[in-house]
């Protein structure tokens, strides 16, 4: 029994040993196979990663489409605003000015007294005139009475007659030297300015106010000799204000035809209606004259045209099979203003012009946008 037992038991162990090699041998085979999956995804994404990095990715730009718009160019100078009616307001006598009416900013009619020099002298020199002038005039009529009557000689009543009209003289001269002594405005405006003061010694050859009258307002400028055959009346022109940053249109209503010698220029004025704000006069101003207009040009931004030893140029985007590539497009321009060029040739609506990212292309190379 022990013998057969002990032949039994490495004949178990051996067949036992046999069926755990075929089951790992199972075991491997399906390990084996999922490896091989594995393996089999890795290379296809690997592949697929090399195809991608193979195919071109492009330099991203911005484009423009060129579109037909209009295009005008404009001569800039710089002007000045003014009213209509910009007066200083002179003495006409000299004198110690004892009143002084007006105020700065303060609204005045024309004829209206803006301030009084003294006139004591002459209110003296009035009333003795008046007095002589009452003893004439009574005599003057007495003298005439008798006269129609017949009565005295003709000599006396001339005499009367004569004294009587000689002291009207005097007297209206005396009120006219009078009337001299009050500073009156010319115009209906606002007192802008005032150099006077109570107190103060004037004379006729120093302004004493200056009235303005803003109900119509002009700007004028100063434009040169070249220009002269590019400027016409009723011209349309913008006028800007660098301080207020306000812009308005307006048109070209005086034209000199006076070159000045000193500085070969011309005189140029542009009326504008009244407007609200902080307009003052001789403010700064920028006249800008439209001499040139296009209605429909191909515009671009000046920065993006290029120059290489055979002229201007531009990068356009240009497709080909299923990508977009940079190219050399010649082109010519015409009026140059504000930052755009007016396209003579070279360039037709549809084409894409790059505008942003151009400065590192070459030509032929791929590019996105």
């Amino acid at each position: 029994m022990k013998t057969k037992l002990i032949i039994a038991l490495p004949l178990a162990l051996m067949i036992a040993c046999g069926g755990n090699k075929q089951s790992r041998l199972e075991s491997l085979k399906k390990q084996h196979d999922k490896i091989s999956q594995k393996i089999e995804k890795l290379e296809k994404e690997i592949a697929a990663e090399k195809d991608s990095a193979s195919d071109p990715v492009g330099t991203f730009v911005s484009i423009q489409n060129i579109q037909l718009q209009p295009f005008n160019h404009f001569i800039e100078v710089q002007g000045k605003l003014d009213g209509d009616e910009n007066l200083a307001v002179y003495p006409e006598a000299m004198g110690v000015l004892v009143e002084v009416y007006a105020e700065v900013g303060q609204h005045v009619n024309s004829g209206q007294v803006l301030a009084r020099i003294n006139d004591a002298a002459y209110q003296e020199q009035l009333k003795t005139l008046q007095t002589t002038y009452a003893l004439a005039l009574e005599t003057f009529q007495k003298q005439e009475n008798l006269w129609k009557q017949q009565i005295g000689s003709e000599i006396q009543y001339l005499q009367s007659k004569a004294n009587k009209e000689s002291l009207e003289s005097q007297i209206a001269s005396i009120r006219k030297q009078i009337d001299m002594t009050r500073i009156k405005s010319p115009i209906n405006g606002n007192v802008e300015e005032s150099m006077v003061k109570v107190g103060q010694s004037v004379s006729p050859s120093l302004p004493a106010f200056r009235v303005v009258n803003f109900s119509n307002l002009k700007v004028s400028a100063d434009v040169a000799e070249a220009y002269t055959s590019k400027i016409n009346l009723g011209d349309e022109v913008i006028v800007y204000f660098p301080d207020t940053k306000n812009e308005v249109t307006a048109k070209v209503t005086f034209c000199s035809k006076y070159i000045n010698p000193t500085n070969r220029t011309f005189s140029v004025e542009a009326r504008l209606k009244t407007l609200s704000g902080n307009l003052k006069a001789n403010m700064v101003s920028v006249l800008k004259i439209r001499d040139y207009s296009s209605p429909k040009a191909v515009v671009l931004p000046i920065n993006i045209i290029q120059t290489d030893n055979k002229g201007k140029y531009v990068l356009i985007a240009e497709k080909e099979n299923k990508t977009f590539v940079a190219r050399k497009q010649p082109m010519q321009t015409g009026q140059l203003y504000n930052g755009l060029a007016e396209v003579t040739d070279g360039l037709k609506p549809g084409e894409k012009v790059i505008t942003s990212g151009y400065l590192n292309l070459n030509e032929g190379q791929i590019i996105r946008f």
